[in-house]
């Protein structure tokens, strides 16, 4: 996967290289592509248990895991609103798992019900809900996870 990719990016290089577009505009353009993508907060689709460890578990970041599935109807609400509300955070990063795809995690987990969302900081569990919840209760989530954990020292 990782050659498809470099391949991708090397093909894309030669062709910016090899346009008729000035050198300045095509160095703009690259820089502004690089800062975007820079700046974008990190949301994974998670498509197995390793990779779950990988980017959740092993996380330096708090991460928001969303079990949805393509067939449930709050989940479609759900999943852009969560996006939304995390679009632009560096510090919280959003991973989505399908539940049809992803029996073992369903299992780990005991996700009985979709959207189910888990809040882990250093690979534990530290807030969780089921179904549909308002904007409010989302930005409660957030900010719980952007802050210090309990118990750490508070500057004055």
């Amino acid at each position: 996967m990782l050659k498809l990719a470099a391949e991708n990016v090397k093909s894309r290089l030669i062709t910016c290289i090899s346009s008729n577009l000035p050198t300045a505009t095509t160095r703009a353009t690259t820089q502004k592509n690089l800062s975007q993508s820079q700046q974008h907060q990190k949301q994974y689709i998670i498509k197995d248990h390793y990779e779950f460890d990988q980017k959740v578990i092993n996380s330096d970041n708090p991460v928001i895991v969303n079990f949805h599935a393509e067939w449930c109807d709050p989940c479609k609400i759900l999943t852009p609103k969560m996006t939304e509300l995390l679009e632009n955070s560096n510090e919280i990063d959003l991973a989505i798992i399908d539940v049809d795809s992803n029996t073992d995690l369903v299992e780990t987990f005991e996700v009985k019900a979709v959207p189910a969302v888990l809040a882990f900081r250093n690979g534990v569990v530290v807030d969780k809900f089921i179904g549909l919840v308002d904007a409010n209760s989302i930005d409660s989530l957030i900010e719980k996870l952007r802050r210090k954990k309990p118990g750490a020292a508070q500057e004055n």
